[in-house]
């Protein structure tokens, strides 16, 4: 599966899903993982709580929380922050 562009080995997913504080967002990751879903788009929001949930993010989301932290800080730096 795609997130932000990022490849996540499958075995990660559920992991992940298990890390994010938001039950609506861990039950769209077991879903999309159970049909196979290739590429997921996020929103703000579920980006935002993913970067909380990837604080100390296991071997193979690094990359993923990277990405997100810099589209994040680009957003803000940009004016296009909701928050």
């Amino acid at each position: 599966m795609q997130l932000a562009g990022i490849p996540i080995r499958d075995e990660l997913v559920l992991e992940f899903a298990r890390l994010v504080d938001d039950d609506e967002l861990a039950g769209r990751l077991e879903d999309c993982y159970g049909r196979d879903v290739r590429l997921l788009g996020l929103t703000i929001e579920e980006r935002e709580t993913i970067i909380r949930a990837l604080v100390d993010p296991p071997q193979g989301l690094e990359e993923l929380r990277a990405v997100l932290v810099a589209e994040s800080a680009g957003r803000k730096r940009d004016g296009l922050d909701p928050h």
